[in-house]
C-alpha cells in the first residue's frame, strides 16, 4: 500500500505561509473606513457605494481567510490520522534502501517523518511502501 502526502503537505505549507502574512482584522478595517469618512475633504465627498464596494471586499477576504484556516487544521488532521495508521507497521523507502518498523512519526512542514525501530528517519513520501 503507497502513502501520498506529498498533495496534502504542498497545501498545508501555502496555506501557513498565507496565514502567517501580517493582516488587518475586520474591526481595525472598519476603523480606518470611519476615519477616511471623518477625514475627507467636505467639498468632494467619496462615493458611499465605493465605500460599500471596501467593505465587501474585506469580507470576503476574512472569509477566505478563515476557509484558509480550516482546511489547513483539515488537513493536518488528515496527516495525523495517516500517522497513527502506520505506527507500527514496517515501511520501505521508495528505493528499498531503507526499511523498518515505525515507532512514532512526526508532522513536519514537509510532510511526515517516520522514526523506525533501527534508529533512521523516513519521509512518508512518494513510493514509500507499508506493510
Amino acid at each position: 500500500m503507497q502513502v501520498n502526502s506529498t498533495t496534502q503537505t504542498s497545501s498545508t505549507t501555502t496555506s501557513t505561509t498565507t496565514a502567517s502574512a501580517p493582516t488587518v482584522d475586520y474591526n481595525a478595517f472598519l476603523r480606518l473606513l470611519v476615519a477616511q469618512m471623518k477625514n475627507q475633504d467636505p467639498t468632494k465627498p467619496t462615493d458611499s457605494t465605493e465605500f460599500l464596494s471596501q467593505l465587501a471586499s474585506f469580507s470576503n477576504v476574512e472569509q477566505a481567510v478563515q476557509m484558509n484556516n480550516k482546511l489547513n487544521a483539515l488537513l493536518t488532521n488528515s496527516a495525523l490520522s495517516q500517522a497513527d495508521g502506520i505506527i507500527g507497521r514496517t515501511l520501505t523507502s521508495a528505493d528499498g534502501t531503507i526499511t523498518g518498523k515505525v515507532n512514532s512519526v512526526t508532522l513536519q512542514s514537509g510532510g511526515l517523518v517516520a522514526l523506525l525501530d533501527n534508529g533512521t528517519k523516513l519521509a512518508v513520501t512518494d513510493g514509500v511502501m507499508v506493510s
